[in-house]
């Protein structure tokens, strides 16, 4: 299965830590203390990104799980059916 939404992920995550190191860079250069947090603000919120998307594949590795455990209990049905020469 291909990762859904990876290119857009990889470019916020880069988005967001290009203005990280810009802000922090240009705050501590203008010392200008409120550019340093809105920085940091910006690394922050690239971590969360990056949680948030491991976070979002686990949750789907575990629904492609389910369901292929869905599929060969149906499968046993269909089989105890047949073997019943019950119509399925």
């Amino acid at each position: 299965m291909s990762a859904p939404g990876r290119p857009l992920a990889t470019f916020a995550v880069g988005f967001l830590l290009l203005d990280a190191v810009l802000l922090v860079w240009f705050g501590l250069e203008l010392r200008r203390p409120g550019l340093v947090v809105g920085g940091i603000g910006c690394a922050l919120a690239a971590a969360l990104v990056v949680v948030l998307w491991w976070r979002y594949r686990r949750t789907l590795a575990d629904v492609d799980a389910g369901r292929s455990e869905m599929k060969a209990e149906a499968e046993a049905i269909r089989a105890l059916l047949r073997e019943k020469r019950l119509p399925s």
